[in-house]
């Protein structure tokens, strides 16, 4: 474009007309736009008068004098109207980028600049700022670049306090010929390609955009501590399994979400494993979410079969926030089954690699998500016996914007069958795999378990031994030597087998009084416990109570509260009820 006429497009100026037919040929310069002896703005270049205006003398006015002329902008030196731009505003010609014009706004930042002089001599900061190859960019293509937010130390505008912003817009120009330069500041005296360097002051923006950042990161760090707060801090570790767990909240653009996880201990040798995810970002999730991990802690002291423990969870996720949904799988493993029972309201299947490697996928979920109501959980079970690992996740681990849960899922399965290891080593593998980085834009929990192949002397310290309890009052008797024999088999110290037996009586006459066959005795021990549990088919749970001195009965299972370091009873999933007690096992 003509430098001389590019003022006539400046924001705020009037349209030029179109061009009369005696201004036929190249446009004169800015320093000629006006008439020998005539003023300003008077000549060829004026802009026409809008149509309900008269600029000359009429046949019918005779004469008389109409209003002032409308002032051409073409009337105007360059400099003067660069001069009041607020904005930044550098003029170069050439290959080497030579000065031709620099405004008072660019001077009160940078200083003032010899006309003529090379850009890299004289513009230095052009330079630091990046945009002498923009420059360059600009002769080579003819077409205009943008760079955003360039920092200028010490350069926000009149205030030499603090640093500006600017966003730079450098456009191609011709840079005319103008004779004899009536004002020093021109120094072209050729025609040349040059550019118009603009800068346009956004410290402002760029100051609110960083508070609004820091706002935002304060916020974030605020839900990320509270997040992690209502995480377990420590996972329980139980006898039988190895368990592990990593959560990694999204990327520093996004708002944690309400992902959660816990592993709970449930007494005799069961372990209950929880993973779950609340819809939303922010505190407010964070927030439903401890809600609700620490209603499945207490859900889970009550000992109900998985499903009964998702009901109860449903109806009080509606209470807390009918807004809210939550996705849940509560999972229970008991060694002396072998298997990992569960039920799963709305969330991803969990995945199960079995000894030889082949990994299994758990049914689909047994119900939908929490806070949905009106729904009746079910229960399934999947096999984990010894050498088998299972992997429990949140859908930040396998969810894509642009695919299908399912290939995410199918990704998982491929590398959970390669992934081996401790389980810690494990979460970090599957990590990897699915390429999840601290730039992930969604949460993740990741909850494995290991249900070991014990060999050698690890596996002298893992014993099972049950009797099948039949007839009436002689069963307790024969209870009392079973557990005496094998109690002394497994080298207990004379205290702790007398505690044994005792405890096994006490169950054994209880289940004979109030329950009813079948009957079953079992012991189980562990490297960290002995467990003494009794079976029958009654479904009635015993409670503790206080006997009185003339009470013939009613202080066997104050008696089991006394001497053991725990106990417990629940429900069997088939009917009838288990009531067991454990020993801790001095430290060696």
């Amino acid at each position: 474009m003509n430098f001389t006429r590019w003022s006539a497009r400046l924001p705020g100026t009037q349209r030029r007309g179109a061009a009369r037919p005696d201004r036929a040929g190249s446009a004169p310069s800015a320093a000629a736009a006006a008439p020998p002896g005539g003023p300003p703005g008077v000549g060829h270049g004026a802009v026409p008068a809008a149509r309900a205006e008269r600029t000359e003398p009429g046949p019918a006015d005779d004469g008389a004098p109409g209003p002032a002329r409308t002032p051409s902008v073409d009337a105007l030196s360059v400099h003067d109207i660069l001069g009041k731009v607020p904005a930044l505003v550098a003029v170069v010609y050439g290959p080497e980028h030579r000065i031709a014009y620099v405004n008072g706004a660019y001077a009160t930042v940078f200083g003032t600049r010899p006309p003529g002089a090379t850009a890299r001599e004289a513009l230095p900061e052009l330079d630091a700022l990046g945009l002498l190859p923009l420059m360059d960019q600009v002769l080579r293509s003819g077409r205009p670049r943008t760079v955003k937010a360039r920092r200028v130390p010490g350069g926000a505008g009149a205030d030499q306090s603090r640093d500006g912003y600017y966003t730079f817009t450098c456009t191609p120009i011709e840079v005319a010929a103008s004779g004899p330069a009536p004002d020093p500041e021109v120094a072209c005296v050729a025609p040349h390609r040059g550019v118009l360097v603009f800068g346009a002051d956004v410290t402002d923006q760029v100051e609110s955009t960083e508070r609004l950042r820091a706002s935002e990161a304060r916020q974030r760090a605020a839900a990320v501590t509270l997040q992690r707060s209502l995480l377990p801090q420590e996972l329980e570790q139980p006898d039988d399994l190895r368990v592990a767990a990593t959560y990694q909240p999204g990327g520093t653009d996004a708002a944690v979400g309400g992902d959660w996880y816990d592993v709970i201990t449930l007494g005799a040798g069961r372990t209950a494993l929880v993973i779950g995810d609340v819809m939303g970002r922010g505190v407010r999730a964070a927030a439903v979410m401890g809600q609700l991990r620490t209603a499945v802690r207490a859900y889970a002291r009550l000992d109900l079969p998985p499903h009964e423990v998702l009901q109860l969870l449903d109806g009080l996720a509606a209470e807390i926030d009918a807004s809210q949904i939550a996705t849940c799988v509560y999972a229970v493993h008991d060694p002396n089954e072998g298997r990992l029972v569960y039920a799963s309201a709305g969330h991803l299947p969990i995945l199960v690699r079995d000894a030889e490697g082949t990994v299994h996928r758990a049914a689909e979920p047994t119900g939908p998500p929490l806070g949905t109501g009106g729904w009746l959980h079910t229960s399934g079970s999947v096999p984990l016996g010894p050498g088998s690992t299972a992997v429990l996740y949140t859908d930040g681990l396998v969810e894509r914007r642009d695919k299908d849960i399912d290939h995410g899922v199918e990704a998982l399965e491929r590398a959970f069958a390669g992934a081996t290891g401790a389980p810690d080593i494990i979460c970090d593998r599957l990590l990897r795999a699915l390429g999840i980085t601290t730039d992930h834009d969604d949460d993740v929990a990741v909850l494995v378990l290991q249900h070991p192949a014990r060999t050698g002397h690890d596996a002298e310290l893992f014993h099972n031994a049950a009797l099948e309890l039949h007839g009436g009052t002689e069963a307790a008797p024969r209870a009392r030597a079973f557990a005496s024999g094998v109690l002394a088999s497994w080298r207990f110290s004379p205290e702790l087998h007398d505690l044994g037996v005792l405890a096994a009586s006490e169950l054994v006459a209880n289940s004979l009084q109030h329950g009813t066959p079948p009957m079953r005795l079992r012991l189980r021990r562990t490297d960290r416990r002995l467990i003494v549990e009794v079976t029958d088919g009654d479904d009635h749970l015993p409670r503790r109570r206080r006997a009185e001195p003339a009470d013939e009965a009613g202080r066997g299972i104050s008696i089991i509260a006394t001497i053991a370091s725990s106990w417990g009873s629940r429900r069997m999933p088939g009917g009838g009820k288990a009531v067991w007690c454990e020993f801790a096992l001095p430290r060696e």
